[in-house]
């Protein structure tokens, strides 16, 4: 029986192969980075666009109108539909929603933001049914008069 101390050619090669083979299998990060950075610009640039509000043509006044500290805000476009927040209220269940959302609060504040275009008696009949829920205080939103130079109001 021979024993022989030195290494055979075969499992150098074997170890060779295995040292290549495993700098080729790290995966490169780098087009991955790249997709993420289009995509995060994407995403900044269209995020402003998606939050467009409802667009009312308020009335304007000379003095400033409140900000809404607490309370809903009923947005009521020029064709009489009544949002809350993003959903779209019937005239008819207003009284009930407002119920509901003010269920147990205290203070019980409703900001108004009506269309300038809508006829006076519809504003009130929405006010009476905000009364009718049991709302303490009404506040109409206003823009501010944009003021001419030269010419005052009076």
């Amino acid at each position: 029986m021979a024993i022989s101390l030195q290494p055979s050619a075969a499992p150098a090669a074997g170890l060779r192969r295995r040292q290549l083979g495993t700098h080729l299998s790290e995966i490169n990060v780098t087009p991955f980075i790249d997709v993420m950075l289009v995509l995060l610009v994407i995403f900044m640039v269209t995020a402003p666009l998606m939050q467009s509000g409802i667009s009312v043509n308020l009335p304007q006044a000379e003095t400033e109108s409140a900000p809404a500290e607490e309370g809903l805000t009923l947005v009521v476009t020029l064709d009489k539909y009544i949002h809350i927040g993003d959903s779209i209220i019937n005239i008819n269940l207003l009284e009930r929603r407002l119920r509901e959302a003010y269920a147990g609060r205290a203070k019980k504040v409703v900001y108004l933001k009506a269309d300038q275009g809508l006829p006076f008696g519809y504003i009130v009949q929405i006010m009476d049914i905000t009364k009718k829920a049991g709302i303490e205080l009404i506040g109409i939103n206003t823009e501010p008069v944009e003021k001419r130079e030269g010419t005052e109001r009076r």
